[in-house]
C-alpha cells in the first residue's frame, strides 16, 4: 500500500509494514518520502523503485493542493507498471476511524484536518485532544475522549504570517534564523516580526487549551507540520510533537475500511 499527503507546500508519501502499529514512541515506515511541488518529477522516480521492489497493490491520497495536482498525481500513479490495483480518494465523512464529524457540512472539512484527527486518536485513544497543525496554514482541532469533533481554528502558518507582515519592509525575516532562538523582545525589525508570529501561534494553541481544558481534566496537545519544532519551543503547555499525522491517520482509516 502507497499513502499519499498532498498539502499545499509538500507531497509526503509512505508506505507502511503489513503489520504497521503506531505509538507514541514508535511511528516507523516501510518507505517514506517528502517532495516540494516544484520538485514533482522526484516522484515518478521514487515510486517506480518502491513499485519494483514490492508492487503496489493500492493507494489511499489526501489533496488538499487542488484538482491539477490530482490529476498529475494520478497520472504517475497509473503510469507504474504493472498498474496500481486500486487508487482511493480520502474525502471527509460522517465517521471514520473513531472520530465523529460534527462539521456544519461534513464534506468541508479539509482531508487532511480530518485524517489528523484520526492518526492522533490512533496515537492517543480515550483522550481529550488538541490536533495542531503547523504548516501553510496552522489548524487547530479539538476532539472530546470519545472522538467527537468539537471544532477548530484555522490561522495563517508562521511563514505566511510572516511573509504579510513583513511584504511591504525590506526588513523580510527568515525562518530558519529560529533555529539558533528568537527573543521574545526584539531589537530589530526581522526579530521583532519573527517574535511576534511565534508568540501569536503559540498563543492560539495555548488558549484552545485552556478552553478545552474546561470541559475536559486531561487534554493532550499534538503539534505536527513544517513549523512545529519552531513553534514548539514558544510554548508555556505540555506538548508532544508527531511528524505525519495525516499519514498515520490514513493508514488508521485504511486498515478499519479493510476489516
Amino acid at each position: 500500500m502507497l499513502l499519499i499527503d498532498a498539502g499545499n507546500t509538500f507531497i509526503k508519501w509512505a508506505r507502511p509494514n503489513p503489520d504497521q502499529a503506531f505509538s507514541l514512541e514508535s511511528i516507523a515506515w516501510r518507505n517514506f518520502g517528502a517532495v516540494r511541488h516544484h520538485e514533482l518529477a522526484a516522484l515518478e522516480k521514487a515510486w517506480q523503485q518502491i513499485h519494483d521492489e514490492m508492487p503496489i497493490r493500492r493507494v489511499l491520497i489526501s489533496n488538499v493542493a487542488g484538482q491539477y495536482l490530482g490529476n498529475t498525481l494520478f497520472e504517475f500513479l497509473t503510469a507504474l507498471k504493472p498498474e496500481p490495483l486500486k487508487i482511493e480518494w480520502f474525502y471527509s465523512v460522517p465517521s471514520l476511524g473513531g472520530i465523529k464529524n460534527t462539521y456544519l457540512d461534513y464534506r468541508k472539512l479539509g482531508s487532511d484536518r480530518f485524517a489528523s484527527m484520526i492518526g492522533a486518536r490512533a496515537l492517543l485513544p480515550g483522550k481529550a485532544l488538541i490536533v495542531v497543525t503547523a504548516g501553510t496554514a496552522t489548524t487547530i482541532d479539538t476532539l472530546s475522549p470519545d472522538g467527537t469533533f468539537l471544532g477548530g481554528m484555522i490561522l495563517p502558518g508562521l511563514k505566511l504570517m510572516a511573509e504579510s507582515l513583513a511584504q511591504n519592509t525590506a526588513q523580510l525575516p527568515e525562518i530558519d534564523q529560529l533555529n539558533n532562538g528568537a527573543a521574545s523582545f526584539a531589537n530589530h525589525t526581522s526579530g521583532a516580526i519573527l517574535s511576534g508570529c511565534l508568540n501569536a501561534q503559540a498563543g492560539a494553541i495555548e488558549r484552545a487549551v485552556t478552553a478545552h481544558l474546561k470541559q475536559f481534566s486531561d487534554v493532550r496537545c499534538l503539534l505536527s507540520g513544517g513549523a512545529a519544532r519552531y513553534i514548539a519551543p514558544s510554548l508555556s503547555i505540555p506538548c508532544r510533537i508527531i511528524d505525519n499525522l495525516v499519514l498515520i491517520g490514513l493508514r488508521t482509516s485504511s486498515a478499519e475500511k479493510t476489516l
